[in-house]
């Protein structure tokens, strides 16, 4: 071989002058050469002592033994796709090193064999490149090297929210706390919980000073086995809106009842008769005698059948309220509310009692669910009293009656009137005559029939109230002052609002209270 030729096959195969072929950084087949172990031939040298063996769970890529380099030069061709190895980190490479992609802390790289430095002396056949993945997954990297773009940053993912820690006993009434949903954000450190404070129901009492009975149930009334049927709850609740109006109705056994162990004696009855704009809706509230045993049985035997006597005839009392008949539902509701009566003197019969210790008020209210009627009809029999709220005023709206005392009707002959002209004549002879015999005291007139129907306005507030009630009413004005700033709002209050504002305590007023009150929308 002449000179040249010898200068040109050192130029060509010198381990110490670079690669002229294009190539790509990191991923060439000379790198692989570099740093991965060969495959033992026979007629290899003897091999260098054997390094540490690798940390466990380090996954081993073994990539085939490349071939020897050709007599001419190869023609530059296009890098294979391999898989670029998720263990091995890459050695230094004969050409100027180029950017490595970082290795995974958890797995530990095999040791490097060094090329070698003298061709081997008998070349083996060229065998193509073959790329094996890894037997286990890559370790994942901590967040603060990197990490790689499939894993998720930490604090990333739905948070979670802790219960509030339960809260000790409450001492007095205080407002509690809930729990509010935070918007989505990257949360810090630990949990997040926000309290607002959502205002509790207001009760307590009017007056100079509180009532001596205490605020809360104390005794229940005494059961007796084969009438289980006749117990009566301590307080009820019911509520509807329909048309422009909306209804709350309670009722709660007095404070002293409820010290006592007594039944509540007070009634209350809410229903709805039809469907659509021509039903109507009916409350009945009735009160028992505190003298009578069975009062509380009375009462709800009066809200019973005077509910009935109304279904059976609502289609016809809808009708007259909503062509404004006023004639006609005082003389149908008066006739209904009489029956009612007969009724309970029928069943005093029944129990041996007197018709006046099994008998009770009645107090009804009528309410059209068509919202283009503003008709409120009110009827009944017995105390209690009916109060409208109008611009911040309470009026009294029951209907007047006459005075017991008043005298009605032509005097009788004897005790007043003046003498007829054939007495006149009899005492001028001297002829005195005797007086009627009178044996027995003359009973006092029955409870007369009240009614009224009234045209309600928009932000009207309408209360009907039991004796028990209205009384506090009348007799205590900071009572009435305190409804009235309660009930001034806008929107009525709840059904837990409104039984804790009906249950207002007042000193020397005791008795059960029922309320049914309807705001106008």
């Amino acid at each position: 071989m002449t000179q040249q030729g010898d200068n040109w096959w050192d130029k060509l195969y010198d381990e110490s002058a670079p690669d002229t072929a294009p190539t790509v950084s990191g991923d060439t087949l000379d790198d692989h050469f570099a740093t991965t172990p060969r495959a033992p031939r026979r007629d290899d040298p003897p091999p260098l002592p054997p390094a540490p063996p690798p940390a466990p769970h380090a996954p081993l890529a073994p990539h085939p033994t490349p071939p020897e380099p050709p007599t001419a030069p190869p023609p530059p061709e296009a890098p294979p796709a391999v898989t670029p190895p998720a263990a091995a980190p890459s050695a230094p490479p004969v050409a100027p090193p180029p950017p490595a992609p970082p290795a995974p802390p958890a797995a530990s790289a095999p040791p490097v064999v060094p090329a070698a430095t003298t061709r081997p002396e008998s070349p083996a056949p060229p065998t193509p490149p073959v790329t094996s993945a890894p037997s286990e997954p890559p370790a994942r990297r901590p967040a603060s090297d990197g990490g790689a773009p499939w894993e998720a940053p930490v604090g990333a993912g739905p948070r979670t929210f802790a219960a509030a820690p339960p809260a000790a006993p409450p001492v007095a009434v205080e407002t509690p706390t809930v729990q509010v949903p935070l918007p989505e954000e990257p949360a810090p450190d630990g949990d997040l919980t926000v309290q607002v404070p959502v205002p509790r129901p207001r009760t307590g009492f009017v007056g100079s000073r509180p009532p001596t009975y205490e605020a809360e149930p104390t005794a229940l009334p005494v059961a007796r086995p084969g009438e289980l049927g006749e117990l009566v709850a301590d307080t009820v609740l019911d509520g509807a809106r329909y048309g422009t109006c909306t209804l709350r109705a309670a009722s709660v056994r007095g404070d002293s009842a409820r010290y006592r162990g007594e039944p509540r004696r007070d009634a209350l009855l809410t229903a709805r008769f039809g469907h659509d704009d021509t039903a109507l809706v009916l409350v009945a509230v009735a009160a028992g005698s505190r003298a009578a045993e069975d009062a509380h049985l009375a009462a709800a035997d009066a809200c019973h059948w005077i509910a009935e006597a109304v279904g059976r005839s609502h289609a016809r009392l809808s009708e007259d309220i909503r062509s404004g008949r006023r004639g006609d539902l005082k003389s149908g509701l008066h006739r209904l509310t009489d029956r009612t009566y007969g009724k309970l003197r029928a069943r005093a019969v029944e129990r041996g009692v007197a018709p006046d210790e099994y008998s009770a008020t009645l107090r009804c209210l009528l309410v059209p669910a068509d919202p283009e009627c503003r008709t409120r009809v009110f009827f009944g029999i017995g105390g209690g009293g009916l109060f409208r709220l109008r611009d911040g005023s309470w009026q009294d709206l029951e209907p007047l009656l006459p005075e017991p005392a008043a005298v009605t009707g032509a005097p009788v002959v004897g005790f007043g009137s003046p003498p007829a002209e054939e007495d006149r004549l009899t005492m001028d002879l001297g002829i005195t005559t005797a007086p009627p015999l009178i044996e027995d005291p003359v009973p006092p007139p029955a409870e007369p029939f009240r009614f009224r129907a009234s045209v309600a306005r928009a932000g009207d507030t309408l209360l009907l109230a039991s004796p028990g009630l209205a009384d506090p009413m009348r007799g205590e004005p900071a009572l009435a002052h305190e409804l009235a700033a309660r009930w001034a709002g806008a929107e009525p209050p709840g059904l837990a609002a409104f039984l804790a504002d009906t249950q207002l305590r007042v000193t020397g007023y005791a008795d059960d209270r029922t309320g049914v009150a309807v705001w106008e929308a």
